[in-house]
């Protein structure tokens, strides 16, 4: 498959507007029921790089001191500031100011996963973008330690996605994980990229 058509098969797959009504999250994951609490608006941008030998997508490892989700692999994002008109707007700029990826880019807006509830608080919108090189990043040290990027391909490969679970709080807890190379992709991002994967390919979620 070259890219043109891979560009319009993700296309197909996404919802058209960010204005979703799909609520998934960790709880979904997990087997649990929603919290009711107050949830915090953000958006983060699923970067898919063209690159020659296909597509990638664009990850970064958040730094340990962070106050949510440190350490953890995450797309760029954040929460939504008052200036932001729209979820992209948060996205295109959580992405400059985390990573230095300037909005020229970031070539066309994709389409958007459905909204992820965290356990932390936030409701989520994924923002897909595709980003055309050649670009450099400039990491936010205080919020970033590493950004790299992990072939499509692989993350659309069912194989690699697996389905854990621990015991946490005193209840057993389930997610996904998707370990490449020396490193492991899991929790919200992890989910996230299943979701994605899943709809790509029109393979059944486990949740």
């Amino acid at each position: 498959m070259n890219h043109a058509e891979m560009r319009d098969r993700i296309r197909r797959c996404l919802h058209s507007t960010h204005q979703v009504e799909t609520i998934t999250g960790d709880h979904a994951v997990a087997g649990m029921e929603p919290e009711e609490r107050p949830l915090t608006p953000a958006a983060v941008l699923v970067p898919l790089v063209e690159r020659p030998e296909g597509y990638t997508v664009l990850l970064t490892q958040r730094t340990a001191h962070l106050e949510h989700h440190a350490g953890q692999i995450s797309f760029p994002g954040g929460r939504a500031e008052d200036e932001d008109a729209s979820p992209v707007d948060t996205a295109l700029r959580e992405a400059e100011e985390e990573i230095g990826l300037r909005r020229r880019h970031v070539v066309e807006i994709a389409g958007f996963l459905d909204l992820y509830q965290t356990v932390t608080g936030f409701l989520v919108t994924p923002v897909v973008g595709f980003v055309t090189p050649p670009f450099e990043l400039a990491l936010d040290a205080f919020e970033v330690a590493e950004a790299f990027e992990v072939p499509l391909e692989f993350v659309l490969d069912a194989r690699n996605h697996e389905y854990r679970s621990m015991f946490y709080k005193g209840q057993q807890r389930r997610y996904y994980v998707i370990p490449y190379e020396d490193r492991f992709i899991w929790g919200a991002t992890a989910a996230m990229l299943v979701s994605f994967a899943r709809r790509l390919t029109d393979s059944p979620l486990l949740f």
